[in-house]
């Protein structure tokens, strides 16, 4: 069996072909994001007619950025990274090309289905996902299934707000724990003390720098602060944290450290984990909705 999984952003598109349960082949590309919604659309079935042409496909798996239903794959809401997104019905319009069965689902969500299966969360049936980039995304895994809630856009952490009356956020509203927990909201606290553009890399070149440190460590609080309140709600059994940034020890180990010397005693039976399949979480996530989808359908 081919199935062809897609993992889709703002910036770049990775594709990976499944032959028989293994991944055969992984690429990446540019989604042509800022050029609009209609561009990605025209990428993702360029790479699905290539896909097809070259090895005959049973179906395709796609993670997708912003709100998407996961029933019919309508994008509910999307931020700029990809204008014109929000309500537009990708999963329609892909399946009036392709003769074969297609799921989409959002990327975080794909991503604790493919480390829920595949990766740091197969030990657990109940646990949180959350990744730290450019936003925080999370995702709420439940008996080993995502919670979607009402209209399947349920684990929007990082719109939860953390700071009453904050800094404005891409939603609309202000304080949202992403505008403070996100590797954005460090690399831009470090702007304001240094004036550089840095990446997570740069940072921490200069991490001895005790300026630099001091704002890692108040960004690490902020972190917390919102890792505090999502383990008192859901009581789970993990939180695996997923992003770039957390692979720094430093990061990771303190994350930990201050988080579970700050809940309840009670709390403290949460585990907090890594996440192993790095940016092939999607890509597997997506792989394992599919396959499921297919055996639905037989």
């Amino acid at each position: 069996m081919n199935l062809l999984t897609l993992d889709i952003g703002g910036t770049a598109m990775k594709s990976g072909l499944f032959q028989d349960g293994i991944l055969t082949d992984c690429q990446e590309q540019p989604s042509r994001g800022k050029e609009g919604i209609g561009a990605v659309t025209e990428e993702i079935l360029k790479t699905i007619a290539e896909a097809h042409a070259h090895s005959p496909l049973d179906g395709v798996g796609i993670s997708m950025t912003g709100q998407i239903s996961p029933g019919d794959g309508q994008i509910i809401f999307a931020t700029d990274s990809i204008p014109g997104a929000t309500g537009f019905p990708l999963g329609e319009t892909i399946r009036q090309q392709v003769s074969f069965p297609v799921s989409i689902d959002n990327d975080v969500n794909c991503a604790a289905v493919g480390e829920g299966y595949f990766g740091s969360g197969k030990n657990f049936r109940n646990f949180l996902c959350l990744t730290y980039g450019t936003g925080i995304g999370g995702a709420i895994v439940i008996d080993r299934k995502v919670f979607y809630g009402k209209i399947g856009i349920a684990g929007e952490v990082g719109h939860m707000v953390t700071h009453a009356g904050g800094l404005p956020c891409v939603c609309g509203r202000k304080g949202c724990y992403e505008m403070y927990g996100s590797t954005n909201a460090l690399l831009r606290r470090i702007k304001e003390i240094t004036g550089e553009d840095w990446n997570g890399r740069q940072v921490f070149e200069h991490f001895s720098a005790p300026a630099v440190r001091s704002a890692i460590d108040a960004w690490i609080d902020e972190i917390v602060w919102g890792l505090i309140s999502l383990l008192h709600i859901f009581n789970p059994e993990a939180v695996i944290l997923g992003g770039g940034i957390l692979e720094q020890p430093y990061i990771y180990d303190e994350i930990v450290r201050r988080t579970l010397d700050s809940v309840l005693e009670s709390f403290r039976t949460s585990e907090l984990v890594r996440a192993s399949l790095g940016n092939l979480a999607g890509i597997y996530g997506a792989y394992h909705n599919i396959t499921a989808l297919l055996s639905k359908n037989q």
